[in-house]
């Protein structure tokens, strides 16, 4: 009986989980403020350079290289598509929130592409690193994307810089994933013959195994570029700009109207971006 009473004890104390993530972030915080803060501005500098980069060019000019880019990319009825989408988004004066957001999307994406991408290869050429990463990935593709923004508030703050590494964590998942499944997917067969004409192993990743894995990798940046879009809203939340503050801004005022224009500015844009770089 006393035993019983000492498991059932047992189970019903609570593990201080809570207070290990807390213990573990104030480490982190007192020991390595220097690399987070070099990494945020590494982030910073990236997005305002990306956002002067698109604010160079008149509107007009930037839907007409988008229109010109989408039919190069695809076909004439996507180049009218983005052309009409992105002139309402001009018409609705949500043009700067929309360059705010493209450039927070640019730095996710190139950084969660730069980190995801090589862990990738190395899933697919490790069964220990595989073994690791597959609950780590398992659990950031489940966790609820309102999660990701306590660490990165505690870490970098208020700010676009929170909402972008926020982002960056949330979509590296499918890049990591898709370029592991695509190396796997490579006919064994080619990678013998290539050893066997002499190749190192960074020929046979450079001309056999990328090659082979691209159409997966690309499905990769299309879903990382889709994901990084669904964090729009969530974002503003810490203060990122761009597109989600208005649209947190009405859900604040009741303003139906304004929430309805911004939230078309993500959907278009979202379209946009889905129809020039993912598969037909």
């Amino acid at each position: 009986m006393i035993k019983v009473n000492n498991v059932l004890q047992l189970i019903s104390t609570k593990i201080p989980i809570g207070n290990w993530v807390e213990v573990l972030v104030n480490f982190l915080i007192n020991n390595f403020s220097g690399p987070l803060e070099g990494f945020a501005g590494i982030i910073e500098w990236m997005v305002n350079n990306f956002e002067a980069l698109l604010s160079y060019f008149h509107p007009l000019v930037f839907i007409l290289i988008f229109a010109i880019l989408a039919w190069r990319l695809k076909n004439y009825k996507l180049s009218i598509f983005v052309a009409l989408g992105l002139g309402l988004v001009f018409n609705l004066q949500m043009w700067d929130p929309l360059l705010t957001t493209l450039a927070s999307i640019i730095t996710s994406v190139v950084v969660a592409l730069i980190i995801g991408i090589p862990i990738g290869i190395i899933k697919a050429h490790s069964i220990t690193v595989d073994l690791i990463t597959r609950p780590i990935l398992d659990f950031m593709q489940t966790i609820p994307p309102f999660v990701y923004l306590i660490p990165a508030l505690m870490f970098f703050g208020l700010g676009t810089v929170s909402g972008v590494i926020a982002t960056v964590v949330f979509a590296i998942a499918p890049p990591i994933r898709l370029t592991y499944l695509g190396i796997q997917q490579v006919d064994d067969e080619l990678k013998e013959a290539g050893h066997a004409f002499g190749a190192n192993w960074w020929e046979i990743l450079m001309k056999i195994e990328l090659p082979g894995a691209m159409p997966s990798i690309m499905m990769g940046i299309n879903q990382c570029i889709m994901l990084s879009l669904s964090m729009v809203v969530i974002a503003a939340m810490i203060g990122a700009g761009g597109l989600g503050k208005p649209v947190l801004r009405s859900l604040n005022v009741v303003d139906i109207g304004l929430g309805f224009e911004a939230g078309l500015g993500v959907v278009i844009i979202a379209m946009v971006l889905d129809r020039m770089f993912g598969r037909e």
